[in-house]
């Protein structure tokens, strides 16, 4: 019987998040009080105290699900015998496991939080999630659009984000529907994440990896870019700068995950979102979701 820790990405924060953990926890205190001097302004201030609309920039909301999901993970001292994260959760997952520093995978995340939005903000993006319709259905459709536009999410079986440049993502989703997507709903990002328009990023994070020092880890990562498991260091870190441009392969995770023998799920951070997920690759699999201690 084996058991995976998994962790959420951006979209997955919500106002007051962690507070109870700073709170209840001294241990959890100690690392958010260190987050705040290592990312020299207050997170805790915004997470704690902060609107919806303040969680919603890049540059926070990383760093925010973060250490929530990391912090809870210290704080409940898990064993786990594989980890995954959803795209920015993968660098949760890594430290998780013990592959990098609670430093390095806080400074890497602002590091890459600030990266993205700069990507954004030089190239409007746009991404929607397609439903109800085959994967590979959505990736010929996306191959035909003149401009820009990839699969950037692999959530679960029915459920696509496509990513690109908005009028791609926008002849996209019409093309979608006109194929029998049972929705083609724009999503509330500020760019095109997972896509060739995050090449900016790309460059600029390979150099902070590349200087990042990483460990083998204590067991085996699934990562976003193939969904197979990894230990060795060199190609952990291949495969996260890869990550950025590259679709978030989750239900290939999952299902990988199912093959090698992994009975029970527990997922640790702000929601449950990729509960949900799991329980649609497998309806009958043992999933928890843990946002608190």
């Amino acid at each position: 019987m084996k058991h995976a820790y998994v962790f959420p990405g951006q979209g997955a924060q919500f106002a007051g998040m962690g507070r109870d953990l700073y709170d209840n926890v001294p241990q959890a205190r100690e690392l958010f009080d260190r987050a705040n001097a290592i990312l020299g302004f207050s997170i805790t201030d915004i997470m704690f105290n902060g609107t919806e609309e303040d969680l919603k920039q890049t540059k926070v909301t990383q760093p925010a699900v973060f250490l929530h999901s990391v912090i809870l993970a210290k704080a409940l001292d898990i064993r786990p015998d594989a980890t995954a994260g959803h795209s920015l959760g993968e660098f949760s997952a890594l430290v998780a496991a013990g592959a990098m520093s609670f430093e390095d995978g806080l400074t890497l995340v602002s590091k890459r939080a600030m990266a993205m939005q700069q990507a954004c903000e030089r190239i409007p993006g746009a991404m929607a999630a397609i439903l109800g319709l085959d994967d590979a259905v959505i990736e010929k459709v996306c191959g035909e659009i003149p401009g820009i536009v990839v699969p950037a999410n692999y959530n679960s079986p029915g459920q696509l984000v496509i990513s690109g440049e908005v009028a791609a993502v926008d002849a996209a989703c019409e093309k979608l529907k006109e194929a029998g997507a049972k929705r083609a709903l724009k999503l509330p990002v500020g760019g095109a994440f997972h896509s060739p328009l995050m090449e900016p990023a790309r460059v600029e994070l390979e150099r902070a990896i590349a200087a990042a020092p990483f460990s083998t880890p204590t067991c085996p990562i699934y990562q976003n870019v193939d969904a197979r498991p990894y230990t060795d260091p060199a190609k952990i870190k291949e495969n996260l700068i890869a990550q950025l441009t590259a679709p978030v392969r989750w239900t290939q995770i999952v299902q990988r995950m199912l093959a090698d023998g992994v009975t029970e799920f527990t997922e640790l951070g702000p929601g449950n979102v990729l509960q949900g997920l799991i329980k649609k690759v497998d309806a009958e699999v043992l999933v928890e979701s843990k946002s608190t201690l």
